[in-house]
């Protein structure tokens, strides 16, 4: 069993910078690939970028390609996602999630753990 935490969400204006932050129990964190979603109210749940265990493979959602960027620490059990030049569609609940598989995937039902969220609010 893997637990996440996210932190770092919070109210900023548009243009700012937020790093978000998920941090993981267990020692296996360098096998799973990570991933961030996001989802707004009244909208579905979307991929925002992911990154494979070892860091190889990243991808990213058209809407935040340039402006987001995934990272992972192994040795602190740690993912990351700096977000940049934010904008007010970028406000949702953000959410990090864990996959066994190794391979950075779009896909959300190929995670097979999840964080509680963190709030991201981006006021124009």
């Amino acid at each position: 069993q893997v637990q996440l935490v996210e932190s770092g969400g919070g109210l900023v204006q548009a243009g700012a910078s937020l790093r978000l932050s998920c941090a993981t129990s267990g020692r296996t964190f360098g096998i799973y690939a990570m991933g961030w979603f996001r989802q707004a109210p009244g909208k579905e749940r979307e991929f925002v970028a992911a990154m494979s265990s070892r860091g190889g493979s990243t991808y990213y959602a058209d809407s935040v390609k340039g402006r987001f960027a995934i990272s992972r620490d192994n040795a602190r059990d740690t993912v990351y996602l700096q977000m940049n030049s934010l904008k007010p569609e970028d406000t949702a609940v953000y959410y990090c999630a864990a996959d066994r598989s190794s391979w950075a995937t779009r896909e959300d039902y190929m995670y097979d753990y999840w964080g509680q969220g963190t709030q991201v609010t981006v006021s124009s």
